[in-house]
């Protein structure tokens, strides 16, 4: 069943991802985007919250703020992204994440001596040198670049959410306070290049986007709760499978031969840095000796 989860996860991500990209086609801005992808989670969120009587308020504002500076700038670069390359390609950058968190630690020298992580980032560094190279196009540089970059960022929302949860902070009001962030965020940018009028259709694309981003989220929350973290970890990157056969049914999108490879490479490393990451920490859970009776009378 936890399975099961992931995977709707990954399909209501892809969808919404392909909804950004059409919604954009259609006319709405970046701004407004963002604004709709956040306020289905705030209502519905809110209103759960209040019902029952949850402290919607955090204990500490430090963490969210870190977590929410770093998460919503990759979330206003991904969806840059989506809108201006394929469908597949931006969402290979966007889940570099995990290359960049394997490559920090090798740079401040944590796992020097671990042939794993190490091949891991080469993986994913020949992985998006094969997506971008060869395939794209002159005018799409400065969007992979900015796709790289919120692969970067989520990294270090990833990070924060890490403590989060070391903190025992309940995912739903992590889940709302970032919602709320974002959306400030966007009215933020829409004050000041205004709002811009949109049909009927760039609506329906803006609002099904936002609920169904919503439902993905709640989704991979109830995955990672109840299933194998390594199973999940790996199944997260089905979401770039999905979203290759939305670029290909909706945009007529057709990664070559190398820009496939590449985004297999990136699967590949994001899975194996998900495993090994999961080695590390039953290694030293195993390495912690074992509370006697006799250690604790002190």
């Amino acid at each position: 069943m936890p399975s099961f989860w992931m995977l709707f996860a990954c399909a209501m991500f892809a969808l919404s991802g392909a909804l950004v990209k059409l919604a954009y086609d259609l006319g709405a801005s970046l701004s407004q985007t963002v604004l709709l992808r956040g306020l289905p989670s705030i209502v519905i969120i809110l209103i759960w919250a209040l019902w029952t009587h949850r402290r919607v308020t955090p204990p500490r504002w430090t963490p969210h703020i870190a977590r929410n500076i770093a998460g919503g700038l990759a979330m206003w670069l991904s969806f840059y992204a989506m809108a201006n390359l394929p469908l597949s390609m931006a969402f290979s950058l966007n889940y570099t994440g995990p290359l960049f968190i394997a490559g920090w630690t090798i740079i401040r020298g944590d796992m020097q001596r671990d042939a794993v992580r190490l091949t891991a980032v080469v993986l994913g560094f020949l992985g998006v040198i094969a997506i971008l190279q060869p395939t794209i196009q002159q005018e799409q540089w400065f969007a992979g670049v900015v796709g790289l970059l919120s692969g970067a960022c989520a990294a270090i929302a990833w990070m924060q959410l890490r403590q989060l949860g070391q903190a025992k902070e309940p995912e739903w009001r992590t889940v709302l306070i970032f919602s709320v962030f974002t959306s400030l965020s966007s009215l933020a940018a829409l004050a000041v290049e205004g709002w811009t009028d949109l049909s009927a259709s760039t609506w329906s694309a803006l609002v099904g986007m936002g609920l169904l981003g919503m439902l993905g989220q709640l989704a991979l929350t109830r995955a990672y709760g109840s299933g194998s973290t390594l199973l999940t970890a790996a199944l997260h990157y089905s979401t770039i499978v999905f979203a290759t056969f939305l670029g290909f049914a909706l945009w007529g999108d057709r990664p070559g031969a190398l820009a496939g490879l590449g985004i297999a490479l990136v699967i590949a490393s994001g899975i194996l840095s998900s495993w090994n990451t999961l080695r590390q920490n039953r290694k030293a859970r195993q390495a912690k000796p074992a509370l006697t009776p006799e250690s604790n009378t002190s």
